[in-house]
């Protein structure tokens, strides 16, 4: 098929490259702008951007598609389908509408639970023991479309980036094989019963309330890992948990129950593993104790 890829975070990177492997034309690649990044704050290209130059194919990187020119182009480009995982922008009508065979999306949940921005982080906080991959037929609505094929994975204590990098292989597994039977599939309308949104995700989510259970503050410590990181501050510094699990012990909220960082939480207590201060790397407890001592007894917030 003639495809137009339209991706741009790590996510996408694995449907790219199965795509164009399978022998599929990709006749341009659409992605996010460069954006500064790192100290230097110099531009950087989206990891689409990269693996599409490293296999020589067209890229192409609007700041939005709502020009009649824009669309124009889009249109030119005659391609039997557009596949889109994770763009990151919104596709007006005459885009979904370009294509012969419309739009088909590589989602990171089981529709219609998780519409939205942020599904993988989202089934972590919820607690979900499943999540999985939707493809489905685009449409104007927020991941509203009609359904293709559909793949399960257990979430299984795994943090947001082990969950999304296992999610990208199997989305582009599944693409290239709904491709192969795209002529015998129906797609399936999403039952309007079971929507649940995926908001964005608020870097004022990451702070740790220490009044939470320890099980929620868990799965709060996964679904942020490695970015931004679960938080919380101790005499004027901020440290990042990037691996936490819960652990016998109790007492009022925030305080450090041992000389292993347990801490007590609104229930149950809560063992921190895996510690980041500001500016330093990432380190055991017990390596992040022997430099910086948080003694039994201080109260974190």
């Amino acid at each position: 098929m003639r495809i137009i890829f339209m991706g741009t975070p790590d996510f996408a990177v694995p449907t790219l490259a199965a795509l164009h492997d399978a022998a599929h034309e990709i006749v341009a690649v659409y992605t996010q702008p460069p954006r500064p990044a790192g100290r230097g704050k110099k531009l950087q290209p989206s990891p689409v951007q990269r693996e599409a130059e490293i296999r020589h194919l067209e890229v192409r990187s609007p700041t939005s598609l709502k020009s009649a020119e824009e669309q124009a182009a889009f249109a030119a480009l005659g391609a039997d389908l557009a596949v889109v995982a994770a763009y990151g922008l919104i596709l007006p009508q005459a885009i979904l509408d370009a294509p012969r065979m419309g739009c088909l999306n590589v989602h990171a949940s089981l529709l219609p639970r998780w519409r939205g921005a942020a599904p993988v982080q989202r089934a972590i906080l919820a607690g979900d023991a499943q999540t999985g991959i939707t493809i489905m037929q685009m449409e104007a609505g927020l991941d509203t479309g009609p359904m293709l094929a559909t793949a399960r994975v257990q979430v299984e204590g795994k943090t947001a980036g082990e969950l999304t990098a296992e999610l990208a292989e199997l989305g582009a597994q599944l693409m290239v094989g709904t491709l192969t039977e795209l002529e015998m599939l129906h797609a399936v309308p999403q039952p309007e019963d079971s929507v649940t949104y995926a908001r964005k995700i608020d870097k004022a989510e990451s702070r740790i309330d220490w009044a939470q259970p320890a099980e929620a503050i868990e799965r709060q410590v996964r679904a942020f890992a490695p970015a931004p990181g679960a938080f919380f501050e101790h005499q004027g510094e901020r440290y990042r948990v990037l691996a936490a699990e819960v652990a016998d012990g109790a007492g009022a909220s925030g305080t450090v129950l041992d000389d292993h960082l347990t801490v007590a939480t609104g229930s149950g207590a809560l063992r921190l593993l895996t510690v980041q201060r500001g500016g330093k790397p990432a380190m055991e407890t017990a390596a992040l104790l022997r430099g910086k001592p948080i003694p039994a007894g201080t109260v974190l917030s």
